[in-house]
């Protein structure tokens, strides 16, 4: 596997440039997977750092990772921020899709991202963003013990084939209201989900799996998803 760091230019009154790196698999990608971060950890979070290796080599994707103005001003000064409102977060995202199609311009360009950086994906695709596909690792369905608050407006106007994969303990999420409302997504959707998986897709102990069991789990659905749609 092949990791390239480098720094991604961003339309940003903070900050000029944002950490970005690529995991590469050893032979020619067939895709370009740009996989934002959530809201609380920057791209170098421990479940990020793991996960996107696995899965450049099991799908063969490119994935690339950066960090959004505030994540990057938060791992420069090492203080918490929190999330800058949506039009800054989308112009950063936005700049690093650019990235991705101008080194990648003959794959297909999947969006998504863990938690907050799957629902910007779905809000940029929604407003026309030129993607070829969605993978979404935790989509924050509702802020936690609101289920009444469903993040759900723009779920119409999203038209590519779009992957949710869930924790059956994501407090983000409950399924029995994730489920009818993807009947209202326009674009084809699968749902894989992760059973006994929280918000991060850690499971119990008493589960009887290893965190790298999950990991491969969630890159086989991946796989799968890939062979099925790109």
């Amino acid at each position: 596997m092949k990791r390239e760091e480098w720094s991604l230019t961003v339309p940003h009154q903070g900050v000029r440039q944002v950490s970005a790196v690529w995991d590469l698999p050893e032979t020619a990608p067939r895709a370009a997977f740009v996989l934002a971060h959530g809201s609380g950890a920057p791209m170098s979070s421990a479940f990020l750092e793991t996960i996107a290796p696995i899965i450049a080599g099991a799908a063969g994707f490119a994935v690339m990772r950066f960090n959004y103005a505030y994540a990057e001003l938060m791992v420069r000064t090492g203080g918490r921020r929190p999330p800058e409102r949506r039009p800054a977060l989308e112009a950063v995202h936005a700049a690093a899709l650019g990235a991705a199609r101008a080194r990648f311009p003959e794959l297909p360009l999947i969006g998504g991202g863990k938690s907050l950086g799957g629902r910007i994906s779905t809000l940029l695709a929604a407003d026309g963003a030129e993607l070829d596909g969605l993978i979404l690792l935790g989509y924050p369905l509702h802020p936690p013990g609101k289920p009444e608050r469903q993040r759900v407006e723009h779920f119409p106007e999203v038209k590519v084939p779009t992957l949710f994969l869930q924790g059956t303990r994501d407090a983000l999420a409950d399924l029995d209201l994730l489920r009818p409302a993807l009947k209202h997504f326009s674009g084809e959707q699968t749902l894989h989900v992760v059973e006994g998986g929280d918000h991060s897709f850690a499971v119990l102990r008493r589960s009887g799996r290893s965190p790298e069991d999950v990991h491969g789990e969630i890159a086989q659905a991946i796989t799968d998803w890939a062979d099925a749609t790109l």
